[in-house]
């Protein structure tokens, strides 16, 4: 009998257990130790992965201790949270995701193991640049940080229509004293309101829902509060708008007025909050200046995929490293769904990386049928916790849903369906979408206009759906009832076995399988990273 050798894996940000289960399934990877900090996913993963070394944070791991515990690791696999900081997103109240710095931490567990190999699974948009560190204060001393490409990206604070005389100085020298800053249930109360300001209707809605846990704040600020603490400017700001929202709350007049004090101040205490993310962050900032009008603050940032290829393509790591973008569609997933794939071989490694060849093609992908036809005549719960269905041998059905089905159905579990959705669900056909529908069942939209055409979509039942997120959030229906994808169905289209069970809140199991990698496209760059460990001289 010929030997068949084996290779130990560490799966980072493992999610539900994608990457891990398509590894685990060429039957020579072992998943020796995982790392996962959301607690539903991490239930899922132990559920279906019996490993012992079960990380929350790997921003807590002691690699060195891991390799004591459990040997040397073979190869990292692992899939980042990688938002990192885009230009098109200046408008958002939060300038930072915290998300992309968990690149770093996987950048450091393969400096500190050293395997012979790695693969980093992200967006396909990561080769983009748009995804980017912000230069902070540690990397100011980095010189090959500093010596990177770096970008001016300055950064909306505060917006022209709220800038005062000396705004510009005041920025530059806020010390984000604790002072300055609305107590934040009276700031998220204001923020909620203020989102209606062009809709008066909707404004007076929420305020009457708030006014009683707002006026005894209301009237500490229209009476001066902290006056021999704030400045005379701000002070007056603050009690200016409290003085015309009470008597707004009291006689229901003069909205204009009352919201354009509002604006001044919400956007002056948005950008108090911008200043002191900034602050907590480290983020450098090398100046603030007045930009058409509004104070922005000069920063710098440098590409995510730029400071990988820095820290390991140079001495003393060296890794080989191959980029691909790889689309399920083409290794037998019933869904469009583009993932960037980079992989990193040690010096050991003097085969050449080959992305794994595609298995289908236009005109014979496999289709939302494929993967959930079997299951149409099988009603689903609304209940979590219900009881798993039996299912009886299936002689048709498709080759997907053959190798798919197990003996019984697990998360077979839906959305309850609302009047209203139900009407939407009855009036759209297959391939159509909310845009589709007429504007009588649009109401409860405020900009129908800013609705993306995957909410209330019908998947077509001989195509390809597209890439499967949350389909609760997005309230995708299935091709020929009139009721929304089931947790199994959306696990199906990714490609998850029946056998696969999800665990936590409903909502948590949507969010799994939309986040999770597809186990059959893990399961091809799994081997297809095989094909170079195998030529590797025995030790």
């Amino acid at each position: 009998m010929a030997f068949i050798k084996t290779y130990n894996i560490i799966d980072l940000f493992a999610g539900a257990g994608g990457l891990s289960l398509g590894f685990r399934q060429t039957g020579r990877m072992n998943i020796v130790a995982a790392a996962e900090i959301n607690k539903n996913a991490r239930k899922t993963y132990k559920r279906n992965f019996h490993i012992k070394q079960l990380y929350t944070d790997v921003r807590t791991i002691d690699y060195a201790e891991l390799r004591s515990q459990v040997g040397p690791i073979d190869v990292i696999i692992g899939g980042p949270p990688c938002q990192g900081f885009s230009n098109a997103n200046r408008q958002r109240t939060s300038l930072i995701n915290m998300n992309n710095r968990l690149v770093k931490e996987y950048v450091r567990a393969i400096c500190a193991l050293q395997p012979t190999a790695f693969i980093m699974e992200n967006v396909a948009a990561l080769r983009s640049k748009v995804h980017r560190f912000l230069v902070d204060e540690s990397d100011l001393g980095n010189e090959r940080i500093m010596g990177m490409k770096l970008r001016d990206d300055p950064l909306d604070i505060l917006p022209a229509k709220a800038v005062f005389n000396g705004a510009l100085e005041f920025m530059r020298t806020f010390d984000n004293n604790d002072s300055y800053f609305w107590g934040e249930s009276f700031y998220k109360t204001i923020r909620t309101l203020y989102r209606f300001r062009n809709n008066q209707d909707k404004f007076n809605a929420s305020l009457q829902k708030h006014s009683v846990a707002l006026l005894s704040r209301l009237k500490q600020l229209a009476q001066g509060e902290n006056s021999d603490i704030l400045p005379s400017f701000l002070r007056e700001k603050d009690a200016d708008f409290a003085e015309s929202l009470l008597i707004y709350i009291e006689q229901q007049t003069d909205f204009s007025t009352m919201m354009q004090r509002m604006e001044e101040v919400f956007l002056l205490q948005q950008a108090f909050r911008k200043s002191r993310e900034l602050a907590q962050n480290h983020i450098h900032i090398f100046d603030y200046r007045e930009e058409k009008g509004a104070i922005v603050a000069l920063v710098k940032s440098y590409a995510v995929l730029d400071y990988i290829k820095m820290m390991l393509d140079t001495e003393p790591h060296k890794y080989t490293l191959y980029e691909h973008t790889l689309n399920a569609l083409h290794y037998g997933a019933p869904q469009r769904r583009e993932r960037f794939i980079l992989v990193g071989l040690s010096q050991n490694c003097r085969a050449k990386y080959m992305p794994p060849t595609s298995l289908y093609r236009e005109g014979f992908y496999r289709t939302v049928r494929d993967a959930i036809g079997d299951l149409q005549e099988i009603t689903p719960s609304i209940e979590v916790n219900g009881d798993p269905v039996r299912l009886p041998p299936q002689d048709g059905g498709s080759a997907l849903a053959k190798a798919l089905r197990g003996t019984r159905l697990y998360n077979h579990v839906t959305t309850a369906t609302g009047d209203t959705a139900l009407t939407r669900f009855r009036a759209l056909q297959e391939g159509q979408n909310f845009h589709d529908l007429d504007s009588s069942l649009k109401t409860t939209y405020t900009d129908t206009t800013r609705t993306q055409n995957t909410i209330y979509m019908r998947l077509r039942y001989d195509e390809p759906c597209g890439t499967v997120v949350n389909v609760r959030k997005s309230m995708w229906i299935h091709p020929v009832l009139d009721r929304a994808i089931s947790i199994r169905e959306a696990a199906r289209l990714q490609t998850f076995p029946d056998s696969f069970i999800f665990e936590g809140t409903k909502d948590a199991q949507y969010q799994q399988v939309g986040n999770a990698v597809p186990p059959l496209l893990a399961k091809v760059i799994a081997q297809s990273l095989l094909n170079v460990l195998d030529q590797l001289p025995d030790e």
